[in-house]
């Protein structure tokens, strides 16, 4: 095996380029690999060691923050234990968090050992401390959620995972700037309670839909967003809360109901993912009386009534720079070749949109005078 030294290079460049076996080429070529040797080192040693910027400090951070990560992420699945009545464990830790059951444990004997989880047994509880902790990676990911609902036009579908990065970078000042910002909130865009820097919470109240009355007139409090796959349903569903919505049918297959405008039916599993309320005000099971504004006809007018609460984030806002407020009349003045967009006018400009947002602004058509 070849031995790597200055001294062993030397011999093995010199033998395969047959150099010339002089003392002062002998003694030029091994300082010239000496010091490309000595270059190597520096170069390597500033490459792993560089202050605050090489690999090995960016390792060391990374490490921290993915401990840090897999801590809160602990932390938050025991609260949500709390939350549901539910009994935390190793294995359900595990699950949670996709680690092994090994790492699982190692990872709760640190929390209990900086004052986060009381262990007694089989039993693993949050201390005052762990549980105040929780709230804080919660009302953070909560805050960004609806950061991302209001001021956005990222998919809903992507609040979630986008909320579920944020909350281990925001500290609790970055927090409370966020908070401020966005005017103190106290729900999510899915309904869930914002806990305050308190800890208080303001409980969205509700019970699943198919828990409701037949016939009851109910409000949407909350959409569950975990599974992914449930809420994924849910949003292909066109459902948001403040909704209203009335059971229809119930069966231990399906559950059929009305909400916005459409009638929708889920599995019971997807449905109990939706929270309601009872409202005292009826809610008329026929065709509301507001129209969609891509049901006007070329040369018809509609003034404006709402805009579809799944209209948000920089769409909504283009909307009403637009001027597309209540009481504003509009007209479908010329459509494409091929039937979409249409240009409406509106405050004596000719805009173009698509159907599907000409079909979040609600309408009652006016009579064909009106223009």
């Amino acid at each position: 095996m070849f031995n790597f030294g200055p001294r062993s290079l030397f011999l093995y460049l010199n033998t395969y380029f047959d150099v010339p076996k002089s003392s002062e080429n002998t003694v030029m070529l091994e300082a010239v690999i000496s010091l490309i040797i000595l270059l190597l080192i520096f170069g390597l040693g500033i490459w792993l060691f560089r202050p605050h910027n090489g690999f090995f400090w960016r390792w060391q951070r990374t490490r921290k923050m993915t401990r840090r990560i897999l801590r809160e992420d602990a932390l938050k699945h025991l609260h949500r234990c709390e939350r549901y009545g539910r009994k935390p464990s190793i294995e359900s830790v595990a699950g949670a968090l996709q680690i092994s059951g090994d790492r699982a444990t190692s990872l709760l004997s640190e929390l209990q050992a900086a004052g986060f989880v009381s262990v007694e047994g089989d039993d693993f509880d949050l201390t005052p401390e762990g549980h105040s902790y929780a709230l804080h990676v919660i009302r953070a990911h909560r805050l960004w959620e609806r950061y991302l609902a209001d001021e956005t036009g990222y998919a809903r579908e992507g609040w979630h995972e986008q909320a579920e990065q944020a909350e281990h970078y925001l500290s609790p000042e970055a927090t409370e700037e966020l908070a401020a910002e966005l005017g103190y909130p106290t729900h999510d865009p899915h309904g869930d309670p914002i806990p305050t820097a308190a800890g208080d919470m303001v409980p969205h109240g509700g019970k699943p839909l198919t828990e409701a009355n037949l016939h009851q007139p109910v409000r949407i409090v909350h959409l569950e967003d975990e599974p992914e796959t449930v809420y994924a349903q849910l949003v292909a569903e066109g459902l948001n809360p403040g909704m209203e919505a009335r059971l229809l049918e119930i069966s231990s297959t399906r559950i059929r109901f009305w909400a916005n405008g459409d009638e929708h039916i889920l599995a019971p599993v997807v449905a109990a993912s939706i929270s309601i309320v009872p409202i005292p005000e009826p809610i008329p099971e026929a065709k509301p009386d507001y129209e969609r504004l891509s049901d006007l006809h070329l040369g018809e007018h509609g003034e404006v009534m709402a805009i579809s609460q799944s209209s948000r984030g920089t769409e909504r806002r283009r909307f009403l720079d637009l001027g597309i407020l209540p009481g504003t009349v509009i007209t479908a003045e010329i459509a494409s070749p091929g039937g979409d967009p249409t240009a409406y006018r509106i405050r004596d400009a000719l805009i173009a949109l698509r159907k599907e947002q000409a079909a979040m602004i609600r309408i009652r058509k006016l009579s064909a005078d009106v223009g």
